[in-house]
């Protein structure tokens, strides 16, 4: 390769553009009191939307640490007791009454609250 053909890839950069003091002053923020009642604005709008997802997060720890455990030990203890009752039907041919559904109920619900 000659020097010539080096060379002919060699970009070079445009001159810098020289600055006056007009350009310098025609690009500084301008202040009004607008400006100031937005920023007030934007600090609200943050405060509220933090408390927001604080009340979220407040609401979905209760829904994993409390109410889903609750409602799944009921559920499961529900489904146990029907698949035994099957199981038993099945094994040993037993009828199997309840008098009362909501005492019934009422007594599963009770006693999945005794051990929380």
């Amino acid at each position: 390769m000659s020097m010539s053909d080096s060379t002919d890839y060699v970009i070079e950069e445009p001159p810098l553009p020289i600055e006056s003091d007009d350009d310098e002053v025609d690009s500084l923020p301008e202040s009004d009191d607008s400006s100031s009642v937005e920023s007030n604005e934007d600090e609200e709008e943050s405060d509220a939307e933090r408390e927001w997802k604080e009340s979220l997060q407040q609401i979905e720890l209760l829904l994993t640490m409390v109410v889903v455990p609750y409602i799944g030990k009921y559920f499961g203890r529900k489904c146990a007791y029907w698949g035994w009752a099957k199981f038993m039907m099945w094994k040993y041919p037993v009828e199997i009454n309840v008098t009362s559904s909501t005492t019934f109920k009422a007594a599963g619900a009770v006693e999945a609250a005794a051990s929380l």
